[in-house]
């Protein structure tokens, strides 16, 4: 099934403007809103192809993540039980990494587990209970689950702090002296809530025009 934004893109793009003249001014510069959801069946889809992806050029990462989807595609296709019984060896010659092997092996156990839930469970959830699930897998932090509730679940009021560059463009765009902490994006966040998610897609797309 396509994924789909769980909000009006027309509606939350006018809230955050109306509420923030330098957001005003900033989407008035960068265009309409368009974030792009990325298609997955499942959560563990999703979640392998962020731990093959840590750390890694996005070229390398694509190369690595396109054999572990061949070796596990002779095995049962991409699904946690197929992973649990790959032998490490045929994972590691894919490419990937001891500690990413330790973080694979860990996402299928709690899928099968149920601690990290299907997709349809998934959609149900608040994001701060699938924060506290799925952060519970070895390598998945909050960064992590604030990329796949935007990019996959598209979710309307997520704030990724720990991004690097949304504290860089926060900076530039309220023309701060100093890099910004966390609490102090939260605060500000707060007139832009509950459409977050908008406000911090016009933070990345901001960093374009530099």
């Amino acid at each position: 099934m396509k994924p789909r934004l769980q909000f009006d893109p027309a509606a939350a793009v006018a809230h955050v403007r109306d509420r923030d003249p330098v957001m005003d001014a900033l989407a008035g510069r960068v265009g309409p809103f368009a974030l792009q959801l990325q298609p997955a069946r499942s959560l563990f889809e999703a979640l392998l192809r962020s731990i093959v992806y840590q750390q890694l050029h996005a070229k390398a990462a694509g190369t690595i993540h396109g054999r572990v989807r061949a070796v596990l595609a002779g095995r049962g296709g991409l699904r946690p039980e197929a992973l649990a019984r790959t032998p490490d060896a045929a994972l590691r010659a894919a490419g990937l990494s001891a500690n990413k092997l330790r973080a694979a092996r860990d996402l299928a156990a709690k899928c099968q587990a149920g601690t990290v839930p299907a997709l349809a469970e998934a959609r149900r959830l608040s994001d701060d209970e699938l924060l506290a699930r799925l952060t519970a897998v070895r390598g998945i932090g909050p960064w992590t689950v604030h990329m796949l509730l935007i990019f996959y679940l598209g979710r309307p009021d997520v704030m990724p702090t720990g991004d690097f560059a949304i504290r860089l463009a926060f900076r530039r765009a309220y023309a701060r002296r100093r890099d910004p902490t966390p609490a102090a994006i939260l605060r500000h966040a707060r007139r832009w809530q509950p459409y977050r998610t908008v406000a911090s897609w016009y933070l990345w797309r901001s960093l374009d025009q530099h």
